[in-house]
Formats: C-alpha cells, structure tokens, sequence
C-alpha cells in the first residue's frame, strides 16, 4: 500500500537528495517547508548551499508539471504541495502562526482524508508534538546507522589453536583458523572485514595473547607495535591498535575513523603520530598536519568572530592546544613551569607551517594532498559534510576522523545520524580505510576520569 511522508524542512536541509529515497510512495511538501527553504536559500554554510540545491530540484521537478496537481519523481512515486489544509484545527496550546504547527495541520488534514499518512522530521520535539495529535512521526532513516551495540568496532577478539598459536608470526593465519565461543560452548566461524583488528587468545592457555589485522586475506602481526611516535608508548591494547592504523602510510591506509569517549587518547595520539611523521624523518611524510572541528551550531559562518582566520577558530581548536601542550613538553613536573616558553614552543609549530587549523567550511570544495588531516569531534559532522571530507583526499593525504558519537552537540544529529557513524558504515569493509572504536576502560586521562567512567 502507498504510503504518504510529509516532509519536514530539516530533512531537506540536512539530506537534499531526501526526494529520490521514498521509493514508489507520495511525498507532500507544506507549503511552509517552502517558505522556510526561501529564507534560508542565502544562508551560509552548509544551510545555505542544501537549501539552494532542494529549490533547484523542485525548480526542475516543477518544469515537468504543476507541483501542487503532483508530478512524478525519477526515482519512483509523485510529489506535491500542499498549499490546502489551512481550516484544520489544533488544540489550543499549538499557536497556528509556528511552521512546525502548520505542518502538522497538513498531516492533520491528509489523515481526516483517509490517507496513511507519515511526517519526516529530524526534530525531536516536531515527533513528539505529532505524537499527541495520533500522527505517526519518524526521523530520515536513509543515512542512519545501526544502533550503537551493533556498530562496526573494527575489533574484536578470537581463539586460535595452540599449534597455530606459535607459528603466528612464521606463517600467519588464515580467517579458518580462528574461531569464537557460542553461548553453548560451540565452536563459530568468524567473518573478518579488511583491516579488522584481532586479539589473538590461545585456546589452550587463556593468558597467551597475541595481536594482529586483518589484511583481507591472511591474519598478519602489528607493524609498528614497538614504535613509540613523539615518544609516546602505547598504554593499552587500543592504543597500539590506533597506532598501527595511525602510522601506517597514507597509500596503504588514506583514511582512518575513531570512535571513543573522551579520556581514550585519540586527538593525542593523532596528534603525536602527525609530528612524528613530519619532524622524525628525514624526509618528512606530509606536507603538514591540519586540523579541523565542526562547527556544531550547524555550520554557521565563522564571519562575525572578530580577528583572522586562526583567531576565529582558536575557541574551537582549544582541546588540540591543550593535547600539543602534553606532546612539546613530556616531563609532567615541569611542564607548566614556565607557561611562557611552552606556548612559544606551540606557536613555533604553527608558525613553521608545520601544523595548521582551518574551519570546516573552508576545507570543503579543496584537494587536499599530501597532508595529514585530522578532523576531531566528527561526531557533530552531518553525513554530507563527512563525505565531502574523504572526497576532498588527494594523492598522500591522510585522513582521521576522531570522535564520541555518545557527546553530540548538533541539534538535529544522534549516535545513529551522525557523519562519523554513517562514514563508519558505509566505509565498513574498504581496504583504503582502517576503523578502531576504543573502550571505556582505556581511558588513560586520569584516575579520576576513569574513575568516573565505571561510576557515571
């Protein structure tokens, strides 16, 4: 049976193309989602340019026939707008004049039409309000990603028999030759993605362990497990997997996601394996290292901060200060003894061009070569944005993207929606990527902070 979406604004702002992902159903556009894409059509940023590209795809579906009499999509279905409905009535506390209100009145009137009706929105609230008025309500699902339990880790832990066990490094293993324990003590195959991260056990003796990757044919030890990049020893089983994806050149790993929560080392680490990169060599391996953040007030245009460019993304690049501040300056005594000279040392970096920062939204629309790109918090990265960054790779460059998709602060993403865990998904299985999510209980920050990990 055909179903009808009415779709909310904020689809189409964050998902454009969200017209061809409906299949053979109908789609109505209020009128106020209309209005609303007019009033943000000279928006900057990332606002700006989808709605511009929504108006130009109703600009050619409108070529084909009267939008409001409905006109079919290329990918399947029809598409109207609904300038009618405007008699429905909410209950009192919904004030008529609020878009939000006047497209629930529209989904409001298509229902009384005997119609199966179904409003699209990324707003939460908009869901709920539609809730109390018996409106099914769902968010754009086209870029979700699986519930957090059932995401891609690129890890996981394995048995291996014992006569295989020590012949390890010799000759490597084969996906046939490990194996996982059922909930009834049987033995289960293991299907491995490319560049999948293994802890290796010893089914005979629990305490033999061993680590090793993927390599989309055969399971091969850790390269650079006894490398120490800046000086940096890896504390944990994650961080020598995070550095092995890290130092690995850019022709064999050009991008590199990392989820964890704050504590797990992942912008240190980054960070530490760029300047190892650039100032250890003798021929350094990038150009330079540049560092990004997302604006999570949606991209809103950096403009109106006073100062240049540097100075107006300074606020957000703060937590990259402060993690160069722990890599210039290893001896914890002393570190902070002389503030002074341990700025100079950070602004040296910079002043180098050995580390740059840029705002997001000057990066997008480059190529970018032979550099090392971190891009940190990627959890308040929309799935359009984290695209147009991996797309943005040149030839030498590398790319990591670094967040907690559990600390989103974009209001109209979740740990589903987010560009990191959408890029996670759909990147899942590519050779050219390299994935690693890190665990609670490799938090290194403090005592306190893991303290607070196994308590909050």
């Amino acid at each position: 049976m055909q179903k009808t979406y009415v779709l909310d604004t904020n689809v189409l702002i964050q998902a454009p193309y969200a017209l061809s992902s409906f299949e053979d159903n109908h789609i109505v556009l209020p009128l106020a989602v209309l209005e609303e894409l007019d009033g943000l059509k000279n928006s900057e940023g990332e606002r700006g340019a989808n709605a511009r590209q929504a108006i130009r795809s109703l600009e050619g579906l409108r070529q084909q026939g009267s939008l409001i009499d409905g006109v079919a999509l290329p990918a399947g279905g029809t598409l109207r707008l609904e300038v009618n409905c405007v008699n429905v009535e909410l209950p009192p506390g919904l004030p008529e004049y609020k878009n939000d209100n006047r497209i629930l009145k529209v989904c409001l009137g298509l229902k009384s039409q005997g119609q199966t009706v179904i409003l699209v929105t990324k707003d939460i609230v908009v869901r709920i309000k539609a809730q109390m008025l018996g409106i099914d309500a769902q968010d754009f699902t086209t870029e979700q990603a699986p519930v957090r339990e059932e995401q891609y880790t690129g890890r996981c832990e394995v048995f291996v028999p014992e006569a295989c066990f020590g012949d390890y490094k010799k000759k490597n293993l084969s996906p046939e030759d490990v194996y996982q324990i059922g909930p009834g003590g049987e033995r289960l195959s293991v299907t491995l993605e490319p560049n999948e991260f293994l802890i290796l056990r010893s089914d005979e003796a629990d305490h033999k362990t061993q680590l090793g990757r993927f390599n989309g044919k055969k399971i091969v030890p850790l390269t650079y497990k006894k490398k120490k990049p800046y000086g940096v020893t890896p504390r944990n089983v994650g961080q020598r997997f995070l550095q092995e994806a890290l130092m690995t050149p850019p022709d064999e790993a050009p991008l590199v996601i990392v989820k964890g929560m704050a504590g797990t080392a992942k912008t240190f680490y980054s960070l530490a394996v760029g300047l190892s990169a650039m100032l250890e060599h003798e021929t350094p391996q990038y150009r330079r290292i540049l560092v990004s953040r997302p604006n999570a007030q949606f991209d809103d245009d950096i403009g109106y901060l006073p100062g240049d460019e540097a100075e107006k993304i300074a606020p957000l690049l703060r937590p990259v200060i402060d993690n160069l501040e722990l890599l210039v300056d290893q001896n914890e005594k002393e570190r902070y003894s002389d503030e002074r000279s341990l700025a100079g040392k950070i602004e040296e970096l910079f002043d180098r061009g050995y580390i740059s920062a840029q705002a997001l939204n000057f990066i997008r629309g480059r190529s970018v070569a032979q550099t090392y790109l971190i891009i940190d918090e990627a959890q308040n990265l929309t799935p359009k944005q984290a695209k147009g960054i991996i797309t943005r790779a040149g030839m030498g460059t590398k790319i990591i993207l670094l967040g907690d998709p559990a600390q989103i602060d974009h209001p109209l993403l979740d740990e589903r929606t987010n560009g990191l865990c959408y890029a996670s998904e759909k990147m899942k299985g590519s050779p050219l990527c390299w994935q690693l999510t890190l665990t609670a209980d490799e938090c290194e920050r403090s005592p306190l902070a893991m303290d607070a990990v196994r308590r909050m």
